[in-house]
């Protein structure tokens, strides 16, 4: 496994290649990661992962200077799982001009970009630097963020880039609790009541099945996430994945949930699809 910071270094090493599979993270790797990679690592000739914890996606008032990180053991999971290459850029090396962005024009104002306003915004931004630095054959991204991830499959498809795009499932702890790097920010209490996410999602999942109607399920969800000590961010349904409004038209909902707790967001979310 090599480590390299240098855009030009990386690009000459990946020009042998054929078959690339990219994972970006900001690093802190856990489970959910690990599982990215091992797909990867089966469907292509290398496996590049980047670690770089993206600036202009944080809001001024988030995580960003306390955001975990941890070079060695990020190295250690990645050298086990396989990894080729590791791009480990500066702040300097992502952002040398600092002159354009990429505006999301759609589907930024629900979920999570209606708390963040920019969020997305910079997420788009540095995953489009990050692909044309790598030229992945694919790049892989876990349905966890499925905002995130719809918005990525509407960048690439609108810029043509040439990639494709796997979706890849949400790993959980053995009580369903999303991984997420985040979780460490967790006190015990509310390490406890976060599985009440996923549980209240499981609920969510039966109402649909049983035809009840969305604005219910929404509300019932709302009143499963009451939790003590903790403010609900967000119980949302839109269509997937155009992040539209669910009509009579969607195939597939997705059912979102957001939850602040006193030092961490955590979110989670279910893709149901009408018929299947």
């Amino acid at each position: 496994m090599k480590v390299i910071q240098d855009i030009d270094e990386l690009r000459q090493e990946l020009a042998a290649y054929d078959s690339i599979g990219f994972v970006p993270t900001m690093g802190f790797l856990h489970e959910g990661h690990g599982s990215l990679l091992e797909q990867a690592r089966r469907e292509n000739e290398i496996v590049v992962l980047s670690i770089f914890v993206n600036p202009t996606q944080f809001g001024p008032n988030e995580d960003l200077e306390r955001y975990p990180r941890d070079e060695q053991r990020d190295q250690q999971l990645a050298r086990a799982a396989g990894v080729d290459y590791v791009f480990y850029p500066t702040n300097e090396t992502m952002y040398p001009l600092d002159m354009a962005r990429v505006t999301v024009r759609t589907g930024d104002d629900v979920l999570c970009g209606a708390s963040r306003p920019g969020h997305f915004d910079g997420v788009l931004t540095v995953v489009s630097k990050l692909l044309n630095i790598v030229h992945p054959t694919r790049a892989y991204f876990g349905l966890k963020d499925a905002q995130q991830l719809a918005l990525i499959e509407g960048y690439v498809a609108d810029y043509f880039v040439p990639v494709e795009i796997k979706r890849c499932p949400i790993i959980r702890e053995a009580d369903g609790l999303a991984k997420s790097s985040r979780n460490v920010y967790l006190s015990e209490q509310e390490r406890s009541q976060a599985p009440r996410l996923q549980q209240a999602l499981q609920q969510a999942n039966a109402l649909l099945e049983a035809g009840t109607a969305v604005e219910e399920v929404i509300e019932r969800t709302k009143d499963a996430l009451r939790l003590e000590g903790t403010a609900l961010d967000y119980v949302e349904a839109v269509d997937y994945p155009t992040l539209g409004p669910v009509t009579s038209e969607t195939k597939t909902i997705l059912l979102a949930v957001a939850v602040q707790f006193e030092s961490a967001r955590l979110i989670d979310n279910l893709l149901y699809t009408r018929g299947a």
